[in-house]
């Protein structure tokens, strides 16, 4: 079987190579998978098949066919979810920290997805693939709250243009080390794969072909005398953005041992960041919901000792 989305040309991805295209238009699409898609003939456009390097035209209607998978590659696994909402369509989680989202090097088991596998059945999208059913946006491991899952097609691609189109309200919390002098700021530096590291991103100074723009506007809640609370609003969503973006200005989150120092101030077991809101339109109704995961104990219990009322 096969699900078909219609994808139109606008004019940021005219002259943009094909595979390319399918990637950044279909959230959780990656250019290995899009790439794939394209050699098995199952993207085209003006009824002739769509090749990797083509380049797109103005008003080009690209088709995808994206197979729908018979077998999940990840199985499903009885593991308990915080669902916040739940529909025919969506389910909306609060992940815990330390839950890996999809299945990959090193963790094959006890993810979202297995743990989605066995809640939902065989309704999840197609779109990610076998490994991704239904993620249309992923956390890291170590950062908690609120992530919606796709659970059929056309709601994965609704999903994945609010995204795409900047229509999807993402904020997050986080504690970062030292005190943040401007009260509200915007970060638009470019980020990419780390030139040397290719585990960890890393900003550019000009935007070239091996990074993408990047926008995270930070807003301060509450200062302390060598902490701050952050509220840090993604208006794109590179993978680890925030984390990136505080410790290029100077503010690493607490906790991150990637992008921050070796020696944290104290021990958190692990990051000090919670994705706290998800504001996006049902992909059915149209509806504007706003879902909000409480920040959880770990996140607490950090400010607690950063403001220094526990010791």
């Amino acid at each position: 079987m096969r699900n078909e989305t219609k994808l139109a040309v606008c004019d940021k991805y005219i002259g943009m190579r094909a595979d390319i295209f399918l990637s950044e238009s279909i959230v959780g699409l990656t250019r290995s998978a899009a790439g794939k898609l394209l050699a098995g003939g199952y993207v085209t456009c003006r009824g002739v098949p769509v090749r990797k390097n083509d380049r797109l035209k103005a008003n080009d209607i690209v088709m995808c066919a994206i197979p729908t998978p018979a077998t999940y590659a990840a199985t499903a696994e009885d593991i308990p979810l915080d669902i916040i909402h739940e529909d025919a369509d969506i389910i909306v989680i609060n992940k815990p920290r330390s839950l890996v989202v999809h299945p990959a090097a090193g963790h094959f088991s006890g993810t979202l997805v297995n743990a989605l596998l066995h809640h939902c059945g065989g309704s999840l999208s197609g779109i990610g693939g076998v490994q991704r059913p239904g993620i249309v946006h992923r956390l890291d491991k170590d950062t908690s709250g609120v992530m919606v899952v796709a659970k059929n097609d056309a709601a994965h691609q609704s999903l994945s243009t609010q995204l795409a189109n900047r229509q999807m309200g993402r904020v997050y919390q986080a504690v970062t080390i030292g005190r943040v002098k401007t009260e509200t700021q915007t970060v638009n530096i470019p980020i990419g794969r780390h030139p040397i590291d290719r585990k960890k991103m890393a900003v550019f100074t000009r935007h070239d072909g091996r990074c993408r723009e990047a926008l995270t506007h930070l807003t301060v809640l509450e200062q302390f005398s060598r902490f701050t609370l952050l509220q840090a609003r993604l208006e794109t969503g590179r993978t680890h953005q925030i984390r990136v973006h505080l410790a290029h200005i100077g503010y690493p989150v607490l906790g991150d041992v990637v992008y921050g120092p070796k020696k944290q101030p104290f021990n958190t077991d692990g990051q000090v960041l919670h994705a706290k809101l998800l504001i996006l339109r049902h992909p059915r109704t149209g509806e504007e919901m706003v879902f909000d995961a409480p920040l959880p104990d770990y996140f607490t219990k950090a400010v607690l000792k950063c403001a220094g009322t526990t010791k």
